[in-house]
């Protein structure tokens, strides 16, 4: 069945290449088909499309298709029918009759595609949005646990001052509560409401936008239809540079990671069961998570310029190429919620070597200490500097191992608490609560 089919049928081979696997990937938009459908309903009985009796059956219908099917994982999409609005609807029809076919009546496959897809991200958003606090606060417990232990802080991949496991640990949590507000950006866009427009070019039908904005929890009206459709690929890029921006926090993480576990720096272990060996070396024990989390990573960062690519150069107006961003970008979402829920796993059993410092080789990490020290007492920044670095080639290099740093977001002051409250605050600005209330309204 076909939305758009007449009597005319499709040649089979353009039809299996037009379709591709999308009827496979329509399956995760299938309840929030239900949901906008729901709406819609409502709606057309507000301007009197539809009748009370038949909104009613509408509506009853929906919600058995929602938990009956969808819920239970019965719900299919059959063979011949070529997507999930076509499958829902073809459901309506047979067991409403012509009450069924009215439920199209101003609206078209575009804009249900759009609400539809905006409901699944708003979902996802708040998923991965969830999931990275909960890593943020993990971070923070574990610099909270490890906030006295010493390692060296490296730039240009050398040895360069003094750090600690709590301050790397919070800065992962920090960095984390600013993906969440990039995150937030990337919400308010997608939660505004693109039903009603349409093809693009709006409805002669004196459809009430408003209604469905409030019944589906949208913070706001997709004011003008040809901009709710140019929605199509810019709500996939947004939310693949959030994707990317997060991926870059765990792609350091898991650089990090692959190099500290090594035998030359040794600072860092995780239990055998999370590691791999190797086939003809017994001694080896490879943090393969954290390999494939950094490729996968690097596979997400990529993903706002494959995104662009596919809708670059396309005019005004829905075009077929819009098709193939959610092959993409749901896998993007998938792999995303896969590293939060692994890191969330295996990050709480690190195991830190406490007495890494205590290895000559690192007694340089001080000299900075040392220039201040000397600062402190008196002799101008540029002596000092130029005496420490003389004793340094003389071989009469012995500093203190005294650290002294107080200001805010240093070793001694890694204002934990204040990084905490800046999470709750980024977290508290999502509306999810309030679009929970307004969805459990709709179907109930």
């Amino acid at each position: 069945m076909k939305l758009w089919q007449k009597e005319l049928e499709i040649e089979k081979k353009v039809e299996n290449f037009t379709i591709g696997n999308d009827n496979e990937l329509d399956l995760a938009l299938a309840p929030f088909d239900v949901w906008g459908s729901i709406a819609h309903t409502k709606m057309l009985n507000s301007i009197n499309l539809l009748t009370n009796h038949e909104t009613t059956d509408l509506v009853l219908e929906l919600q058995r298709i929602l938990k009956e099917d969808i819920e239970t994982g019965k719900f299919v999409i059959e063979p011949g029918i070529e997507d999930v609005h076509s499958q829902i609807e073809l459901e309506l029809t047979r067991k409403l009759g012509d009450t069924g076919k009215k439920i199209h009546s101003g609206r078209s496959r575009n804009d249900q595609v759009l609400v539809d897809l905006r409901l699944f991200f708003r979902h996802k958003i708040e998923n991965i949005v969830v999931g990275l606090e909960k890593l943020a606060k993990m971070f923070l417990e574990l610099s909270e646990q490890y906030k006295d232990v010493l390692m060296p802080g490296y730039t240009h991949m050398q040895i360069a001052m003094p750090s600690s496991f709590g301050l790397w640990f919070s800065a992962f949590a920090e960095s984390l509560v600013d993906d969440i507000t990039y995150w937030q950006s990337i919400y308010k866009i997608i939660n505004q409401n693109p039903l009603g427009s349409a093809a693009g070019y709006g409805s002669s039908f004196p459809l009430n936008r408003t209604l469905t904005t409030e019944l589906l929890g949208f913070e706001s009206l997709s004011f003008n239809v040809i901009n709710a459709q140019y929605g199509r690929g810019r709500s996939e890029y947004f939310l693949a540079t959030g994707l990317s921006a997060s991926a870059l926090t765990m792609n350091k993480l898991a650089s990090d990671v692959c190099l500290y576990i090594g035998q030359n720096h040794g600072f860092i272990k995780f239990p055998d069961e999370l590691t791999t060996g190797s086939s003809i070396m017994p001694h080896k024990k490879n943090p393969d998570v954290f390999e494939l989390t950094r490729s996968k990573t690097n596979q997400l960062i990529s993903l706002p310029n494959e995104i662009a690519q596919m809708t670059s150069n396309l005019s005004t107006g829905y075009h077929r190429d819009f098709q193939l961003l959610k092959e993409s970008l749901f896998k993007g979402i998938d792999t995303m919620e896969q590293i939060i829920d692994i890191m969330l796993f295996v990050m709480p059993q690190i195991q830190i070597n406490k007495n890494i410092l205590n290895d000559p080789k690192y007694q340089f990490l001080y000299s900075v200490e040392v220039v201040n020290k000397l600062v402190m007492e008196g002799i101008p920044f540029r002596d000092a500097y130029k005496q420490v670095g003389m004793d340094i080639e003389n071989n009469n290099f012995n500093p203190s191992t005294n650290i002294n740093h107080s200001h805010e977001g240093s070793i001694g002051n890694l204002c934990l608490s204040e990084i905490e409250n800046k999470l709750a605050q980024s977290v508290k600005a999502f509306n999810f609560k309030s679009v929970k209330q307004k969805i459990e309204a709709l179907l109930h």
